[in-house]
């Protein structure tokens, strides 16, 4: 399949979910934008090595990265592989000179990495033409983070107060965090009722 060279071209609060943000990938060699939906914590930690800051402390991805240099291996490269109904999967291919492995993990964990181990970062051609979006759509968007991703059809609305509350965990715990911002948006209303 052809991959095709991405770079991070912003990161931004997203519109769509509280807390969120869009990673928002450009082709190198084009002009087609791929907005990917990602944590607070993930997009701190690509920020700060995109602006080579540094932590007091080692965050999570500057452990992976002395874990791994400590065994003599590096990234190779990352790639996001697929799309399904708005969930973005990547892998991270690595080596230690001898033997190749592809480990499966989030596009934010694979680019946190990526920027930490200097390497580059593809896309599957079938994802970006069927996730990506052009650079001028991107600008003339309303909500640009929100072109890409699946619409969920809205479960039916809970009525207590308990029922919405055990909602929100069984939706975080499985990281479904748009149902979550949904649901949470649910409570907020139900409160100021």
């Amino acid at each position: 399949m052809k991959k095709v060279e991405m770079e991070i071209t912003d990161i931004a609060l997203s519109g769509s979910s509280s807390g969120a943000y869009a990673m928002v990938l450009g082709e190198v060699s084009g002009n087609r934008k791929l907005p990917i939906v990602i944590g607070g914590a993930e997009a701190q930690a690509i920020a700060i090595e995109m602006e080579k800051m540094k932590a007091s402390r080692p965050l999570t991805h500057d452990l992976f990265k002395t874990a791994f240099a400590s065994f003599d291996i590096r990234v190779k490269e990352v790639l996001i592989y697929n799309m399904v109904e708005g969930i973005f999967y990547a892998k991270l291919v690595c080596t230690d000179g001898v033997k190749e492995e592809e480990i499966d993990c989030r596009p934010s964990d694979a680019v946190a990495l990526a920027y930490r181990f200097r390497c580059p970062i593809f896309c599957y051609e079938s994802v970006l033409a069927a996730a990506g979006i052009r650079g001028e759509d991107l600008e003339t968007e309303e909500d640009p983070f929100e072109a890409p991703v699946e619409k969920v059809e809205p479960k039916p609305k809970l009525r207590s107060m308990k029922e919405l509350n055990a909602a929100l965990k069984k939706a975080i715990a499985r990281e479904d965090y748009e149902q979550a911002s949904q649901i949470r948006d649910e409570i907020d209303r139900q409160k100021k009722a």
